[in-house]
C-alpha cells in the first residue's frame, strides 16, 4: 500500500517579498498537516511520500505538475492526501458545463500572471483515479467573494489596537470575470468539487453518490475561510481544528465524526464558518485515511 500526501501553503503572492495579496497562516498550517500526518503514520514524513510546496515555490505548473505525481501509479487501496492552504476565488464559467455558472479556484504564487487552479483542472485529473484508491481532498481557503465572518468578541480588543484580528483566504476573480459574477447576482455559489448546504442552522457531511475521493473545505460554498492568530502564531482556523481533533480522536473515527467534531470545535472559537464534507455514504462512514 502506498502513502503520499501533497501538501501546498501560500502565504507569499506574487511579486515575491511584500506586494501581494499576501496572507500569514498558510505556511504554519502546511506544517501542522504535515506533522499530523507523520505523526499518526496516515503519511510518513519523507521526500519520496511527501511533496511540500510553500510560497514562491507553489507555482500554477508546479501544483499541477505534483498533483499528477500524486495519483500517478495509485492502486486499490492506497492513502493519497491533498491539502491546500491559502487564497481561494471564482471565475465565471464560460464552458457552460457548470449548473451554477462558476468555477470555483484555487490561487497558486504566481495566479496573476499564470492564471488560478480551476475546479475543472482539478477534476479533469482526478477523473483517472482508478477505483478503491483513498483520496482526501483537504481546503483551507474561501469559495466566496460575497460573504464576511463576525469577528469573536474575544478578539475586538486585538482590532482596536491596530492589529488586523482575522483575514479572509479570498482573492478578487479578474476585472472581466468580476464584472460578469457582479452582472449576474442571482448566479448561486457552490463548493469546490459538488455542490451542497445548510438547512435551518444545521450541518450535516454531504453524500456524493459516486465520488471517487473526499472532499474537506474548511467552509461552506456561501462563505470565507478565515485565518487568524492562535495562541500567539498565525493559522487557519479550519486547519487548526482539523488537527486538533484528528490528533485528538486517532484513527479509529470515521469521517462524518470528525467533521461533526471540527465543526463543533470552530463554533466553541467563535467563528462562524462551517466546513463541508462531501464524498459517497461508505467513505464518510469509514474511518478516516481508509
Amino acid at each position: 500500500m502506498t502513502k503520499k500526501a501533497l501538501l501546498v501553503g501560500i502565504n507569499d503572492y506574487a511579486p515575491a517579498g511584500a506586494g501581494g495579496p499576501d496572507l500569514r497562516g498558510c505556511v504554519n498550517d502546511v506544517r501542522d498537516m504535515a506533522n499530523t500526518l507523520n505523526v499518526l503514520g496516515i503519511v510518513p514524513a519523507a521526500p519520496t511520500t511527501m511533496r511540500i510546496l510553500t510560497d514562491a515555490r507553489a507555482t500554477r505548473a508546479a501544483i499541477l505538475t505534483s498533483f499528477r505525481w500524486l495519483l500517478t501509479g495509485a492502486k486499490r487501496g492506497d492513502v493519497l492526501v491533498f491539502y491546500y492552504s491559502g487564497h481561494g476565488s471564482q471565475v465565471i464559467d464560460v464552458g457552460g458545463e457548470e449548473v451554477d455558472q462558476r468555477d470555483e479556484t484555487l490561487c497558486p504564487h504566481d495566479y496573476a500572471t499564470a492564471g488560478m487552479i480551476k475546479d475543472d483542472d482539478l477534476r479533469s485529473l482526478l477523473a483517472a483515479l482508478p477505483p478503491g484508491v483513498n483520496l482526501d481532498v483537504i481546503l483551507d481557503s474561501c469559495h466566496s467573494g460575497s460573504a464576511t465572518r463576525e469577528m469573536p468578541p474575544s478578539m475586538m480588543a486585538d482590532e482596536l489596537l491596530g492589529e488586523p484580528a482575522f483575514a479572509t483566504r479570498y482573492i478578487e476573480p479578474p476585472l472581466d470575470y468580476g464584472f460578469f459574477l457582479d452582472a449576474n447576482p442571482s448566479i448561486p455559489l457552490r463548493s469546490l468539487m459538488k455542490p451542497g448546504g445548510m438547512e435551518g442552522g444545521r450541518r450535516d457531511a454531504v453524500a456524493v453518490p459516486g465520488l471517487n475521493h473526499v472532499v474537506w473545505a474548511g467552509c461552506r460554498d456561501n462563505q470565507t475561510s478565515a485565518e487568524a492568530p492562535i495562541g500567539g502564531v498565525w493559522r487557519g482556523v479550519f486547519t487548526y481544528n482539523y488537527c486538533k481533533a484528528l490528533r485528538g480522536a486517532g484513527l479509529a473515527v470515521t469521517r462524518r465524526r470528525l467533521d461533526a467534531q471540527v465543526t463543533v470545535n470552530v463554533r466553541g472559537m467563535g467563528y462562524a464558518q462551517v466546513g463541508q464534507l462531501e464524498g459517497t455514504n461508505i467513505a464518510l462512514d469509514e474511518r478516516v485515511f481508509t
